[in-house]
């Protein structure tokens, strides 16, 4: 998965611009030895790396030697190493994925290639800048990005036996139009919502979404976009990213709880160490080198890329669906997941790496696997929401139809209206004759008081008297 980096994040009804990378999930290398791969400067501040495809160089001449009856096998079907080696055709003996449609948001599923011929059931574009059938490919450098996806989910092949066939070669497909970083104007997060709700609105039961943000979190608008999704019973596929483009960790939409996220394994079935990443949100690991795929123009490529992974398991999904019509999307996850092949390098289950395990096309098909009634994956978007978003978990109050009756107010209590000077029966009680008393009996302490000490300053003066001495005088 290589990354598309936007110039900013683009925030729905904000206006806060935080940096927002977004990448589709796109390979690193190609599978031909010495093939180098391909890199592009975006108009974003950093550059990112493209998936690499090399032409499909057939291994064998599928032309017969002179005198020899039987043609040998078609090489692009001897190429598809995943059909045998994962059980897609034993699968094809139960169902092909007929009555399932598979909504591709993309870069668009080109119109010429004979492969996709009768696949497509509709498109439409969001990016602004494709074809109303979103038809038209998207983008100067990953405009084949969509066509190699779809070719890997539902492609027809070119004969009964010849040319590129897709995991479900009878399911449908919807070719839904976005562009990644600077290739169109519209706001990423928003082009993906509205495709996310016109997917549901026509028909599909499956949507694959083969990009990342390359960051944990995702826009409010992908909230509501995703539970729509979920709300009507569709299983949303979605590649984890990979190391070869920067990716250490999966990043939204990998992260959004309900989505079915597919990690990538070599051919010997070991987790690829360019070509996929790691994160415990990981469910179902799938092929993720030396893959195929049909570029817009017809032309056969070698690629690699969770990109890839995820069409895979979408097309498996579709398999799953047109056996089980009467699974909901909880269930064909729980199928998909629970009929795993345990993976040799997984340490836990689910683990970082590989989730449950590798995908088994036949047993999720045809195996025995108990319902459940709840998502196989842990918490659900709703609860989600419900814990970091802060939402009312009950509906808010309606409006009511019918008049309200209000009864009449009490009485309200007389008041007196008089002038405040005038003296109360409260304030005499209370402040006047207790200030009167307090008063006076002040007045009666000072007087004897003073009384007092004017007797005791009178008793200690010395007495003076009242005539004076008669003088003696001697003879």
């Amino acid at each position: 998965m290589s990354s598309r980096r936007a110039p900013a994040r683009l925030m729905r009804r904000a206006g806060v611009a935080s940096a927002l990378i977004v990448a589709a999930v796109l390979a690193a290398t190609a599978a031909v030895p010495g093939a180098a791969p391909q890199a592009y400067a975006a108009s974003a501040p950093a550059a990112a790396a493209v998936e690499a495809a090399v032409p499909f160089v057939p291994a064998v001449d599928p032309t017969p030697a002179p005198g020899v009856g039987a043609a040998v096998q078609d090489p692009a079907r001897a190429a598809e190493y995943w059909l045998d080696e994962y059980g897609i055709r034993t699968a094809w003996q139960t169902t092909r994925g007929k009555g399932s449609t598979i909504a591709i948001i993309d870069t668009g599923i080109g119109r010429g290639p004979v492969e996709f011929s009768g696949a497509v059931a509709g498109g439409t574009d969001f990016s602004g800048i494709g074809a109303s059938d979103g038809r038209l490919p998207v983008g100067a450098v990953d405009a084949n990005h969509g066509s190699w996806v779809a070719s890997l989910a539902a492609s027809r092949g070119t004969g009964a036996d010849t040319g590129m066939i897709g995991v479900a070669p009878e399911a449908q497909l919807l070719s839904i139009s976005i562009g990644f970083g600077a290739s169109s104007s519209v706001p990423f997060v928003d082009q993906v919502a509205d495709a996310m709700h016109w997917a549901v609105d026509h028909g599909a039961d499956i949507v694959n979404l083969s990009f990342t943000t390359n960051t944990l979190s995702w826009d409010p608008a992908w909230d509501s976009a995703f539970q729509y999704a979920f709300d009507h019973d569709v299983v949303v596929i979605v590649a984890a990213g990979n190391k070869g483009s920067g990716t250490d960790e999966v990043g939204a939409p990998a992260t959004i709880p309900g989505v079915l996220t597919v990690g990538g394994v070599n051919r010997a079935g070991a987790a690829s160490e360019e070509a996929s990443t790691q994160g415990i949100t990981i469910g179902i690991s799938a092929p993720s080198e030396e893959l195929l795929g049909v570029s817009a123009d017809g032309q056969l490529v070698v690629w690699n890329g969770t990109s890839g992974a995820a069409p895979i398991v979408a097309g498996i999904a579709a398999l799953v669906r047109s056996a089980h019509p009467g699974l909901d999307a909880d269930n064909v996850i729980n199928r998909i997941i629970r009929t795993a092949r345990p993976a040799a390098g997984a340490t836990a289950t689910p683990d970082p790496k590989y989730g449950y395990g590798l995908v088994d096309a036949a047993a999720a098909v045809s195996a025995d696997v108990a319902s459940v009634s709840t998502s196989p994956l842990g918490m659900t978007l709703k609860e989600w929401i419900r814990l970091y978003r802060r939402a009312d978990v009950d509906p808010a109050p309606q409006p009511s139809a019918s008049a309200v009756t209000v009864p009449d107010l009490p009485v309200a209590d007389r008041v007196e209206v008089r002038s405040p000077l005038l003296p109360s029966a409260d304030t005499l009680r209370y402040g006047t004759v207790p200030l009167m008393a307090g008063t006076l009996a002040a007045i009666l302490v000072a007087l004897g008081v003073t009384a007092a000490a004017r007797r005791i300053r009178s008793e200690r003066a010395p007495r003076t008297p009242s005539r004076p001495p008669k003088e003696y005088s001697h003879l």
